[in-house]
């Protein structure tokens, strides 16, 4: 029923504005939301007395861009996007990659949502009954709607926010517990300003002094049991410190790992557990048949792997594989150079032999990647690495050996089936338009003109508020703030050169194929808005009233 409201509420915002009537020819014709041609007494938007010729003024350009993207605005602009397409930030050649290597989990494994509930169920459990936490915190079950990933939490406030690519605390986004923290009090927090400085932001690995950004999927019941604890100690005037809190919750879903439930659960019923098992082993075996070389670099224990990519791909998946590394330790494996590789037998016992080569079919522990660089010779841009991780898998590959790299989002999917919808698409369409109309008509600062652009920052307030719950009610889409680029999306863009939403994406793209980014133009290259672009709207009547701003 939410949704039904959801896309009612998008309907009328795309007919009628913020003011509450339909847009008909047969309906009064003076109300600004409702129909041609200019504001009316009748519409709580418009002004409610004679209104000036400026006011007016304001009105009409209102009502002729409205028309435009609602007339304009075509069908088949929705659908536009491919849930399945590879997407580029940086122009990358198929045809020179040779070697291609894999993370584990999350890449090659594509897991299902029912794996969290177990995780938050099972680190719920260790809190209560290892680290003497209240039993009434039992009462929480996990909800998959609460966060979403890339999210930061400021430890010593028990805050858990989103924040954009400069740094700023999208405001109404910021909780404490399960509970909302009002704009004034966030901004009250930090001195009276939305922005995080940036030596407490997070380190090169998302881990600063008093912030932490969650990057990674299994990321997801932790936030959601961080939550509901500091909600429960609030509820009930439990005094806490902050830290010892954050580490206990942190130290339980690290157990849940460390003791491998985690593996048992997925091994015990892998068909319900791993996903697109088939098509990760279409694109292992379409890459080897076009003569590239395949690599693994795992931090999971290879029993483990095993099993997994046995039912995935057979019992003979390690001869697709030039090398197989697990417990490999990332991201410590891309920057220390002080752990040697160690093999593993098939019964996982290890050998204490030196390693001077690593041999397809093996299976080899830890070592880090200046042996496995001078082992192998596979340097520089001929070899893509794919991992879900962008500090763990991807930002030192990128930035410090300059190998090209793919990130897996398997969010990505629900996101583009948002965006692709006709709510989506007209919504924020008008959104733009209307931003567009601020930007160009707050020259007019009469008092009646200022009651105008007021309504149509109230108008645009809301539209945002519609947008964001589209994706998430509480913290939006995980690449966007309201505008901007999140901090998660930031990073996204810095460390990867491809992205998609799962491996299989592969197997829609020739071995060969060239991905070339979309030329986005920066600021002081795009004359018009967007919605002027797009929409055909270089004819807007008004054109001439804004070419001396932009």
């Amino acid at each position: 029923m939410a949704g039904v409201g959801l896309r009612a509420a998008a309907r009328c915002w795309l007919l009628c504005g913020s003011h509450g009537g339909r847009r008909a020819a047969s309906s009064s014709p003076s109300c600004p939301g409702c129909g041609p041609p200019g504001p009316g007494p009748h519409c709580p938007g418009a002004p409610r007395s004679a209104p000036s010729p400026l006011s007016e003024h304001l009105w009409a350009r209102y009502q002729d861009m409205r028309r435009l993207v609602h007339d304009l605005l075509p069908p088949e602009v929705c659908s536009l996007l491919n849930p399945a397409a590879i997407y580029a930030n940086n122009e990358i050649s198929l045809r020179d990659v040779e070697v291609y290597g894999f993370d584990y989990d999350y890449t090659l494994a594509q897991y299902a949502d029912a794996l969290h509930p177990e995780i938050f169920n099972a680190a719920r459990d260790i809190l209560i009954e290892h680290y003497k936490y209240p039993e009434g915190i039992r009462k929480y079950d996990y909800n998959p709607s609460f966060a979403i990933r890339g999210l930061h939490y400021d430890i010593q406030k028990s805050l858990l926010m989103k924040i954009d690519a400069f740094h700023y605390v999208q405001l109404g986004t910021a909780y404490r517990g399960l509970q909302p923290v009002p704009d004034e009090e966030v901004i009250d927090l930090y001195g009276g300003t939305q922005h995080i400085p940036l030596y407490q932001m997070s380190g090169f690995y998302g881990k600063g002094p008093s912030i932490k950004q969650f990057m990674d999927i299994f990321s997801l019941p932790e936030m959601a049991l961080l939550s509901c604890v500091v909600d429960y100690f609030l509820g009930h005037g439990l005094e806490f410190d902050q830290t010892h809190l954050y580490k206990d919750v942190t130290d339980a879903i690290r157990d849940v790992h460390v003791k491998g439930l985690m593996y048992q659960w997925i091994e015990r019923d892998m068909e319900k557990y791993i996903l697109r098992g088939d098509e990760t082993f279409a694109v292992l075996s379409r890459l080897v048949a076009h003569g590239k070389q395949l690599f693994l670099i795992t931090n999971s224990p290879f029993s483990f792997v095993d099993k997994g990519m046995r039912h995935m791909v057979g019992p003979d998946w390690r001869q697709l594989f030039d090398v197989v590394i697990v417990q490999a330790d990332k991201p410590s494996f891309f920057t220390d150079r002080r752990k040697p590789f160690r093999k593993l037998d098939e019964t996982g016992s290890l050998h204490w032999d030196r390693i001077t080569r690593l041999e397809k079919g093996k299976i080899y522990r830890q070592g880090n990647l200046f042996d496995f660089l001078r082992l192998t010779e596979w340097r520089g841009p001929r070899v893509l690495y794919f991992g879900d991780h962008l500090y763990s898998d991807l930002a030192d590959l990128m930035l410090r050996h300059g190998w090209r790299t793919g990130a897996i989002i398997p969010e990505l999917e629900r996101e583009i089936r948002i965006i692709n919808t006709e709510q989506y698409m007209h919504s924020l369409t008008w959104q733009q338009a209307l931003t567009g109309l601020l930007e160009r008509m707050q020259t007019y600062q009469d008092a009646e003109s200022r009651q105008v652009l007021a309504a149509w920052m109230k108008e645009r307030q809301e539209l945002r508020c519609i947008t964001k719950a589209l994706f998430n009610a509480q913290f939006g889409s995980i690449f966007r703030t309201f505008h901007n680029p999140t901090y998660f999306s930031r990073r996204l863009v810095r460390f990867s050169d491809l992205y998609m939403a799962s491996l299989s994406c592969l197997l829609n793209y020739r071995v060969d194929f060239t991905f070339y980014p979309r030329r986005t133009p920066l600021q002081h290259e795009a004359p018009l808005w967007m919605d002027q672009l797009c929409t055909g709207c270089m004819k807007t009547p008004f054109l001439g009233d804004m070419a001396h701003i932009r």
